[in-house]
């Protein structure tokens, strides 16, 4: 079963988000906690690229290992960033030869030091180019029940000025082939339902999955600010100033994340998908709050 069927069935799902290892060290602590978030039965994990593409090759190790001890159906992460189309194809052709099925195209974000994002000269510009490509690529070489998943922006479409455009780009990647999207940051359930109503008054029926992050401290906080944009309310970075302790910040951050999640499925969004930072504690006390009816 793919994602896209998982995601369009009526139970909620469970997944994570995870990035590859970057030391011998990290990778021994990442197999742990993908033993320890396997004992949750998620439905799939996701495996990014990392900044700027940079980390794609131990990425693909990580799906690959994924997908051959079936220790949870992975999502490979694909990026259009530093690639040529020949290269992507590649790539898709070696996942798919492992047996992955369900990809996440996105654009990617520019290499460091270059402040104007730029394709490849033989490559992609769009996310919904690659959602295309791994869509021709599944169709030449006859693998059949392929699943593409795309990026959604509930924050961003809480601004009046970039509503539109998102949708239309949106829009897009649906008619290029995607199937669902998975959000970036956010923290305002009502930001999640705004999207979601209004992709489907623009004909969108993509199911869009919430990207769920439990925040265990301000620093954290404060650095996805300056990766996306998104602030996280004042109230919670005050409540993790002053918590104390670790394990005090620990059911903070947990417990903010929880309500929101909640709220989020109550409302009919199609499940719950942590952002882990390849730790396993606050995933998995996460998971004990949530109402996925288990």
């Amino acid at each position: 079963m793919t994602i896209r069927d998982l995601l369009n069935a009526p139970a909620p799902t469970l997944s994570y988000e995870l990035f590859p290892p970057r030391s011998e060290a990290s990778a021994a602590a990442l197999w742990e906690t993908i033993a320890r978030l396997a004992q949750t039965d998620p439905n799939f994990a996701s495996i990014t690229y990392g900044a700027s593409g940079a980390t794609r090759h131990t990425s693909r190790g990580v799906v690959e290992r994924l997908a051959v001890e079936h220790t949870i159906p992975p999502l490979a992460h694909l990026t259009c960033v530093d690639q040529s189309r020949a290269e992507v194809t590649a790539v898709i052709e070696e996942f798919m030869g492992e047996g992955v099925l369900d990809f996440l195209a996105l654009r990617g974000d520019p290499p460091e030091g270059q402040p104007n994002w730029q394709p490849h000269p033989d490559g992609l510009l769009y996310a919904s180019q690659l959602v295309e490509l791994i869509r021709e690529v599944a169709q030449a070489n006859g693998v059949d029940n392929v699943s593409v998943g795309v990026t959604a922006f509930p924050a961003a479409h809480a601004a009046e000025q970039w509503r539109q455009q998102g949708l239309d780009v949106l829009k897009a990647k649906q008619d290029a082939g995607a199937d669902f999207a998975v959000t970036q940051v956010f923290y305002d359930a009502q930001q999640w339902r705004a999207l979601d109503r209004d992709a489907k008054a623009e004909g969108i029926g993509l199911p869009i999955l919430p990207g769920i992050i439990p925040l265990l401290t301000a620093t954290r906080a404060n650095r996805l600010e300056q990766l996306t944009g998104v602030a996280a309310p004042a109230s919670l970075i005050n409540a993790l100033d002053t918590a104390g302790d670790p394990a005090s910040a620990l059911r903070v951050g947990v417990t903010a994340a929880a309500d929101l999640a909640n709220e989020l499925l109550e409302s009919g969004a199609p499940g719950v998908h942590i952002y882990t930072f390849n730790k396993h504690e606050a995933a998995l006390a996460l998971v004990d709050q949530l109402k996925l009816g288990r």
